[in-house]
């Protein structure tokens, strides 16, 4: 029997040898999804509803496509996701602590409506810490679970890779958290990253009858979740041999997702039966989950409609609306509820729409919020009538599904289905350069003499991608720049570029200088020379006379779904990369 296993482990150690096993993580603000497939069987892709609770301990507690992204401490002890009770405080939104340099962090209806129960950011812990712990905790149960789903021998023998989402407008530093913490959860070196909407347009789009699309067709994808609700729109550039798009416009976001319903229905419960003397938290609870689970999906729009609202216990009061345990809602009550929230998402898409200059086709709605019926029908009313407003299957676990796909498109390439050929561009990128003086352009600019070239110089700003551009991705493309320095001072050891970027919030345009507008470092290349000898390097004679050092190099730069790739070359030879944000 010894020996059969054996042979089993050795058979599966030698067809593993190619194989590997992927787990795509949605890490999100307010819920988090995880899918997992094998390289080997790309075709079969499955969404993990498994979650452990607060009583059962197990991995059968809770059935659900997504699990709450909430902790608490308890001494030693770190309760996660639903094992994390209504009642008491909890650690919540933690993830948006990762990046808090986007104005989207806060907003009227975070301000107007805070969460009770949610503890401070920073309190007790960093947003690091309570990330690495919420992404360990979700590591060991995926791990947890993978072991019922698949034979021992095949996970002793094959290699895991992660893939995680982040926001389209996470900065570099926020990108750099976010894999630090993954990695420190045990998610590995090898960790991908991509972008949460392009996650949900490539399975929405993929999940879309393919005789319906044509070349020119553009799509806004909006991804309106239980925290944050983001967009980016994609228009159809092939068809075969897979389907491909461009960005069509930059991505939007902003916090005014479904929970906020949550809170100001909970306002309003307080506001309309807090007086009354058997009020307690248990009345909130019960009111909440019929709210939840309920009230929100079931409601259209009609002012004329009752909604029942369990209020077990309290007196039965006909001026509150009161009797028997129930509290009766009418349609118009709820639609005040939705209005603030559903309002803000609206002016989302019709900025969006507004944004891609083009005939747009449809708008697409995933995420748990965007399968809200009175959402889709207010979006529906709102814009132009020729806009077909669609929810694709899966929507609210479209960024993990869609996650998981480009992962194995990465791994085994004939697996791609859609593919997402270029983007546009965030931000202004480039370099700080020595330009000849233009009194027109450079006017009141300070300048100074150059006696290599024998004219005056400014310092000004080259800017090779400005904002909007469209960027291909996996495709490397080069920038020469020259620097000369005389002989006489000796032979330098290293050159050094630095990278630099703008937001340019207000769209008016790449600034001309590194001291104006927003302009920020992000990134210092150096290539060390000091390995070739002096006689190695180019010398020419400047305009005055003396001889100078002259070095001819590139910057190569190469865009990913998440991230941006520049390398230093000198002479066909990289001497230095670094990984920044995504553009």
């Amino acid at each position: 029997m010894d020996h059969t296993t054996s042979d089993m482990e050795k058979m599966a150690l030698e067809e593993g040898a190619d194989r590997k096993l992927l787990i795509a993580v949605d890490f999100g603000t307010t819920f988090s999804g995880v899918a997992w497939a094998q390289t080997r069987r790309p075709d079969v892709q499955t969404i993990i509803i498994q979650w452990p609770d607060a009583t059962s301990g197990g991995l059968e507690g809770i059935s659900s496509d997504k699990v709450p992204t909430e902790l608490r401490y308890e001494g030693s002890d770190c309760k996660w996701g639903f094992q994390v009770d209504d009642f008491g405080a909890r650690h919540q939104w933690f993830k948006l602590d990762l990046d808090p340099s986007q104005s989207r962090g806060v907003s009227d209806l975070s301000r107007q409506y805070p969460d009770q129960h949610a503890l401070p950011p920073g309190y007790n812990a960093s947003g690091e810490k309570l990330c690495t712990d919420y992404l360990t905790a979700l590591r060991k149960h995926t791990e947890e679970v993978l072991k019922h789903k698949l034979p021992q021998s095949i996970l002793k023998s094959t290699p895991i890779e992660y893939i995680i989402t982040v926001p389209a407008v996470w900065s570099d530093t926020a990108q750099a958290k976010t894999r630090s913490c993954a990695e420190a959860a045990g998610m590995g070196k090898q960790l991908m990253i991509i972008s949460e909407p392009e996650a949900a347009a490539i399975y929405a789009l993929h999940a879309m009858d393919p005789h319906s699309i044509k070349i020119g067709d553009t799509f806004v994808l909006c991804d309106a979740g239980g925290g944050t609700v983001d967009l980016i729109s994609y228009t159809v550039s092939a068809l075969k041999p897979i389907l491909q798009v461009e960005e069509a416009a930059t991505g939007t976001g902003r916090l005014c997702g479904s929970t906020f319903l949550n809170r100001i229905f909970n306002k309003f419960l307080v506001d309309k039966l807090g007086l009354n003397e058997e009020w307690d938290e248990e009345v909130v609870e019960d009111a909440m989950k019929r709210f939840e689970l309920v009230t929100k999906k079931a409601f259209r729009g009609n002012p004329n409609e009752e909604f029942v609202i369990p209020v077990p216990g309290l007196a039965d009061d006909p001026a509150q609306g009161v009797r028997r345990g129930k509290f009766r809602m009418t349609g118009a009550e709820v639609s005040a509820i939705f209005e603030p929230v559903v309002q803000e998402v609206v002016t989302l898409v019709r900025g969006q729409i507004a944004a891609t200059n083009k005939q747009v086709k449809a708008v697409l709605l995933v995420g748990g919020f965007g399968q809200n019926a009175y959402l889709r029908e207010t979006v529906r009313a709102s814009i132009d009538p020729s806009i077909e407003v669609m929810q694709p299957p899966n929507g609210w676990t479209a960024v993990v599904r869609g996650a998981l796909m480009k992962g194995l498109s990465l791994l085994e390439p004939t697996t791609a289905r859609v593919k997402v050929a270029s983007r546009s561009a965030r931000k202004h990128y480039g370099t700080e350069r020595m330009a000849k003086y233009d009194a027109v352009k450079h006017a009141k600019r300070p300048n100074y003499w150059d006696t290599y070239d024998g004219e005056y110089k400014v310092n000004d700003m080259d800017w090779f991608i400005r904002k909007g551009d469209p960027v291909t991705e996996d495709k490397s493309f080069k920038r020469q720049y020259h620097k000369v320095w005389p002989v006489a001072e000796g032979h330098n050891k290293a050159v050094s570029q630095d990278l630099l970027m703008s937001q340019d919030s207000d769209n008016t345009g790449a600034p001309i200088y590194k001291d104006s507008g927003d302009v920020r470092y992000l990134a210092r290349l150096t290539a060390d020379l000091s390995c070739i000898p002096p006689n190695d390097l180019a010398q020419k004679t400047g305009k005055d006379g003396r001889q100078y050092y002259s070095v001819h190099y590139d910057i190569e730069m190469t865009y990913y779904s998440a991230h941006t790739k520049y390398a230093m070359v000198y002479k066909n030879v990289k001497y230095d990369s670094v990984t920044v944000e995504y553009v």
